[in-house]
C-alpha cells in the first residue's frame, strides 16, 4: 500500500523538478534587454489606453453572455447522455427530454421578459 503512495510521490516530485528545471533554464538562457516599448502593456496589437479606461457596459451584454453560457453548457451536458443512450435508452431519453423542457422554459421566460431584444 505504501509502495503505491511512493510512486505518486516520485511522480509529483519528478513533475515539479521538470517544471522548475525548465523555468530556471529559460531564465538563465534568455536575453534580458528591457526597453520602454517592452515594458508597456500589450493589448491585442492596439496601443495601450492613455485615458481613463473605466466605463460601464450595458447590462444587456452580460445578459446575452449569460444566455450563451447556459445554452452552451446544455450542449456539453447532452454529449454524455447521447453516448450512453444505447445502453439505457429509457432513462437517457427521459433525462434529455426533462433537461430540454427546463431549458426551453428558461428560454421562454427570457424571451417574455425581453432579454433577447436588441436595441
Amino acid at each position: 500500500m505504501t509502495n503505491n503512495y511512493l510512486y505518486v510521490l516520485v511522480f509529483i516530485l519528478g513533475g515539479t523538478a521538470m517544471v522548475l528545471v525548465g523555468m530556471v533554464t529559460s531564465w538563465a538562457l534568455r536575453p534580458s534587454r528591457p526597453s520602454k516599448a517592452k515594458l508597456t502593456p500589450y493589448e491585442c496589437g492596439e496601443l495601450p489606453a492613455q485615458s481613463d479606461s473605466y466605463f460601464q457596459f450595458n447590462i444587456r451584454y452580460y445578459l446575452f453572455a449569460l444566455l450563451f453560457v447556459i445554452f452552451d453548457v446544455e450542449v456539453i451536458l447532452f454529449i454524455p447522455l447521447v453516448k450512453v443512450f444505447n445502453s439505457i435508452p429509457a432513462v437517457a431519453f427521459f433525462e434529455l427530454t426533462l433537461f430540454s423542457v427546463i431549458l426551453g422554459v428558461a428560454l421562454m421566460v427570457a424571451w417574455k421578459k425581453g432579454a433577447l431584444e436588441w436595441e
